[in-house]
């Protein structure tokens, strides 16, 4: 059941695509800090691999406004759409991020409150596919939950799948694949209670 609501996640985006544009508050009142954190790890010019980019707002907007070039993945093809008339210059894909395979490593990834709409089986695999696209020193920002389980939510009345594993798998996936944990708050709350990783690629 629960990879059953974790496959519906994409036709929910879909079907609710204009609602969530509508939603989607475009100020940063609460991730400036954490997205600031993380491109103050970032080498300057440098390219970020924005992983289930949603419409491209304010995240996406952010990172270009500070003069990053964000190549951004969604499974939604009206998000996607939506992103390339809003940031033509920049570069965006319709794709599943657990098959994701763009051959080029970036400077940063950022897979803000997206990551955590995969099975854990599914969040397992896709450390190899953070370091498949990090380049040195790039810093991977993502949110998860705070200990393993699913959580449900909903969206546009229907169920919305979350999942995570426990802190120490993070961690422990986090180093196998290369990475060194840089920050990491559990349901910060200047963040909206967001649990967010912070690492970084080493050189």
């Amino acid at each position: 059941m629960d990879t059953e609501y974790a496959d519906r996640i994409t036709g929910l985006y879909e079907r609710h695509a204009a609602r969530y544009d509508a939603d989607r508050s475009r100020k940063l009142v609460i991730e400036r800090g954490w997205l600031d954190r993380f491109m103050a790890l970032l080498s300057a010019p440098a390219t970020v691999l924005d992983i289930g980019c949603g419409h491209g707002e304010p995240i996406a907007r952010y990172l270009i406004e500070s003069g990053y070039a964000v190549t951004g993945v969604d499974t939604s093809t009206t998000f996607v759409t939506l992103c390339r008339q809003r940031f033509p210059e920049n570069e965006w894909h319709l794709a599943d991020m657990r098959g994701l395979a763009l051959g080029r490593r970036f400077g940063g990834l950022l897979a803000w409150d997206s990551f955590f709409h995969l099975t854990p089986d599914a969040q397992r695999q896709m450390f190899s596919v953070f370091a498949s696209h990090a380049g040195p020193g790039a810093p991977l920002m993502f949110t998860s939950g705070t200990s393993s389980g699913v959580a449900m939510g909903t969206y546009g009345g229907e169920p919305l799948y979350h999942a995570s594993l426990e802190p120490a798998e993070y961690s422990q996936l986090l180093e196998s694949n290369g990475f060194v944990v840089r920050d990491y708050v559990a349901e910060d709350p200047d963040c909206g209670r967001h649990t967010v990783w912070l690492a970084q690629m080493g050189a």
